[in-house]
């Protein structure tokens, strides 16, 4: 009886441990949004690191967070580390390339709660007046990531997160817009 429950046991173990494994490696969670203001006035406040807090969604999570800036104001090589509560978690954001009123590319380094490397890019698309912006993020999924993915989506986590930190730059971009 006992033997029959422990094959049991393992056969399920190993249907998960196969199901896991054939889940895919790469994830990216995309948002766009159009912008009532200009390619370079919405660039600005994302290539400008210092700009972050006042439109991003985590800033809000946790306002007493504790914030570091390395590296230039502005662009390639500016850094933005964070360490906060349980929502925000711990990492570190860099500049890694940066295209005037184009797109900004970021290496997201998170510590806390789940260890991991992710990019993030930004793209400023010109229409007419206006700007359409993409946020979108990308990674590698570990064993461990893909279990949990089972259970929680990145893009219904994050997703509206993204979102919600668009409708802040486009209030901020407004605002930054007008003379």
């Amino acid at each position: 009886m006992i033997s029959k429950i422990l094959i049991g046991l393992a056969a399920i173990v190993l249907i998960f441990v196969v199901v896991v494994a054939t889940r895919p490696s790469d994830f990216k969670v995309e948002r766009k949004a159009v912008i009532p203001a200009p390619a370079a006035v919405v660039f600005a406040q994302v290539n400008d690191m210092h700009k972050w807090q006042t439109w991003s969604p985590w800033a809000k999570m946790d306002p007493n967070a504790k914030i570091s800036y390395e590296g230039p104001e502005a662009g390639i090589g500016s850094a933005f580390s964070w360490a906060g509560n349980s929502e925000i978690g711990e990492g570190k954001m860099t500049v890694t390339e940066s295209h005037p009123n184009d797109l900004v590319r970021f290496k997201l380094e998170f510590i806390k709660p789940f260890a991991g490397t992710n990019e993030a890019l930004f793209t400023f698309q010109p229409k007419g007046n206006d700007t359409e912006v993409t946020w979108a993020m990308t990674g590698k999924n570990n064993f461990l990531m893909k279990a949990i993915g089972l259970f929680l989506d990145c893009d219904k986590m994050v997703g509206p997160q993204f979102e919600q930190g668009l409708a802040n730059l486009k209030t901020q971009s407004v605002a930054a817009a007008k003379p």
